[in-house]
Order: C-alpha cells, then structure tokens, then sequence
C-alpha cells in the first residue's frame, strides 16, 4: 500500500540524491529540469502552484520510495501525469508504479470536469510503458515527440485512460 503526501522543501535533497545522473534525470523530469538537480531548481518547481506534486510514501516501512506530479491540461478536461519516479531501484519491479499511477487517477477524476489522463514516456522506457497498459492506457499514436536526451534524439510516445475506461478496469 502507498500513500500519495505533499512534496515539500525537506523531500528535495533525497529527490535530488535519487536523481544522479543526466539520463534519469531527462527520463524523470523532462524539459522542466537540467542537470545536475538542484535545490534552486526545485524550488521553482515547487512554487508553480498548477503543479500537484507527491512524495510516495510506502506505508509498511513508513518510508518515501518515490515521487509523482499532476498538471492540468489547457483543456480544462485532461489532467496530466508527470515526473513519476522510484527512488531506490530495490523498490521498482514490485507494483509499486501501478499503485502511483492508480493514486494519481483517483485524484485526477476525481476533479470535477476531469474526463481523461494522459502522459509522455520515452519509447525505450518499455517498464513503464507496460506498467501504464497495465492500469488501462492505450498509445495514441498520433502524438509522439522527439527530444534529446545525453546526445541522442529520443521519440516520447503519448498515451492516456479516459474516466469510464478506468473504471472499468478497476
């Protein structure tokens, strides 16, 4: 069982320990962050009051394994899933991915007018990619973008989940 808590000031130096090196970084943060991370990076981050961001907190050991963000879309009806990311590489491979992405949709449909989730994923990321069909998401095909990551040019696919297609696979 996880449990999604605020993401604060005291949670950046684990995040930033977590994140080591340039190509994690660029899977985790995307365009937003440059490497190394830092604190002034984070608090920026933290300021932008669209963004909902978590500290994933395993409630057996108590401990925090890992992060997540939501951003709205600019349609007003699409909430998006960032920035997710385990920690220690002990604590991936055990579900603990599925039960983020299924926290965030549960926050996420729950807002009012919130009908669909969608998210970027770099297409060698193939873990997360079947982690995210595993809650229910499908590739959308039509929306792919190509961004460098350590020197090399790296296709992000997009996918999504839309509110009934969730349910119905809860």
């Amino acid at each position: 069982m996880i449990i999604l808590k605020p993401f604060d000031r005291k949670d950046f130096e684990r995040l930033i320990n977590w994140v080591d090196n340039e190509e994690i970084l660029a899977q985790f943060g995307g365009p937003i962050f440059s490497f190394p991370l830092t604190i002034k990076q984070l608090e920026e981050y933290k300021n932008d009051k669209q963004r909902l961001s978590f500290k994933v907190v395993d409630q057996l050991s108590k401990t925090t394994i890992g992060h997540a963000e939501l951003f709205p879309s600019n349609d007003n009806t699409t909430m998006k899933i960032c920035r997710v990311l385990i920690g220690d590489k002990i604590n991936r491979g055990q579900g603990f991915g599925q039960r983020i992405i299924n926290e965030l949709l549960k926050i996420s449909f729950l807002k009012p007018g919130k009908e669909k989730v969608e998210l970027n994923v770099y297409d060698w990321n193939r873990n997360a990619i079947k982690c995210y069909e595993k809650v229910g998401f499908i590739i959308n095909p039509g929306k792919i973008s190509k961004s460098e990551v350590t020197g090399n040019i790296c296709t992000a696919i997009n996918i999504t989940i839309d509110k009934q297609h969730w349910t119905n696979v809860l």
